[in-house]
């Protein structure tokens, strides 16, 4: 997996979810919160999300074949897929029938204090990882916001480890809220509430992620700036004057075809349109070295079918339809 699919935050992340469950699931045994036993469910389900990106980086890296000629870099948002679908949901389905069962039948807190020691080290291990996330997103966030950088990141290992991170620290906090209101009540209805809660946040990420992760599996263009660079690489301006149209799809988070027709001159040779798209695609590659297969196709440039639509001069914009 390549540096931008983020496989330091995955590492830490996975990490300290293991950690964290760990401990977790040995406060719940002391204590008897299902809170904690949400939380280390939900600290096991993390883990089996950085185990299958992880997964994906490493199958997305097999050479293509007969079969799949353009190789398996989508391997990547098919684990990410499975992620946002059976992990999460899984888990935050577990969290809201283990919180109604307590708010149906509640019971005292036992030994307070392991659910608010693990509770307390694991917000510590968790913001960790989430630091470690954001350090590693904000080169190739640049100026985005964080939600612009999690609808168009390409790789979808990053956006899935923040979110994932977020929204443990957040039902880090639920948990410890639920457990607090509970000790200081002396009503276990507390902690069910706060178990439902982390269910329910479960299931808004697991909803986020598989509308995000929908898109990059149906395939997506170059983003803006990239279409802009590839736009200038292939015109020359001698016998390249124009780009008729062009089209540009992700084979992968690194891996980008690009197919475009050309405006040639009407009288050059043969040999010299050949001459000026080896050109073009070198042109193209040193401006954006992901375009790893590129057809272009010349043409002569007819305005009058230009202006009746079926010679389209522009290529659809890659904010044109929202995920």
């Amino acid at each position: 997996m390549s540096a931008s699919g983020g496989t330091k935050a995955i590492v830490a992340a996975l990490s300290a979810n293991l950690a964290i469950a760990v401990a977790k699931f040995v406060a719940f045994l002391f204590s008897g919160s299902s809170s904690m036993l949400a939380e280390s469910v939900h600290s096991l389900a993390d883990s089996g999300n950085q185990g299958l990106l992880l997964l994906g980086g490493k199958r997305a890296k097999r050479q293509a074949t007969p079969e799949h000629p353009f190789g398996y870099g989508r391997e990547r948002y098919i684990y990410a897929f499975l992620v946002s679908i059976v992990l999460f949901s899984v888990g935050g389905m577990f969290a809201i029938y283990e919180g109604y069962e307590k708010i149906k039948h509640p019971h005292a807190i036992e030994h307070w204090y392991w659910p608010v020691g693990v509770l307390v080290f694991a917000i510590i291990a968790e913001a960790f990882s989430f630091r470690t996330a954001i350090k590693e997103s904000n080169p190739l966030r640049g100026k985005q916001s964080w939600s612009q950088f999690i609808r168009r990141a390409k790789a979808p290992e990053l956006p899935v480890v923040l979110l994932e991170d977020f929204g443990a620290l957040v039902g880090l906090i639920l948990a410890l809220g639920g457990v607090g209101l509970a000790l200081a009540t002396g009503d276990g209805v507390w902690d069910g509430i706060g178990t439902l809660c982390i269910g329910v946040l479960l299931i808004v990420i697991a909803i986020v992620l598989a509308a995000e992760t929908k898109s990059l599996l149906l395939g997506e263009s170059a983003g803006l700036d990239e279409v802009r660079k590839i736009e200038a690489a292939l015109v020359d301006g001698d016998t390249v004057t124009r780009v008729i149209h062009m089209r540009t799809l992700h084979l992968g988070p690194e891996e980008l075809l690009v197919a475009a027709k050309l405006a040639v001159q009407h009288d050059d040779t043969a040999a010299e349109v050949a001459a000026a798209i080896n050109a073009a695609e070198a042109r193209i590659r040193e401006a954006v070295p992901i375009a790893r297969a590129i057809y272009l196709e010349p043409d002569i440039y007819d305005e009058a079918a230009a202006a009746k639509g079926t010679n389209p001069a522009m290529t659809p914009s890659p904010d044109a339809s929202p995920r």
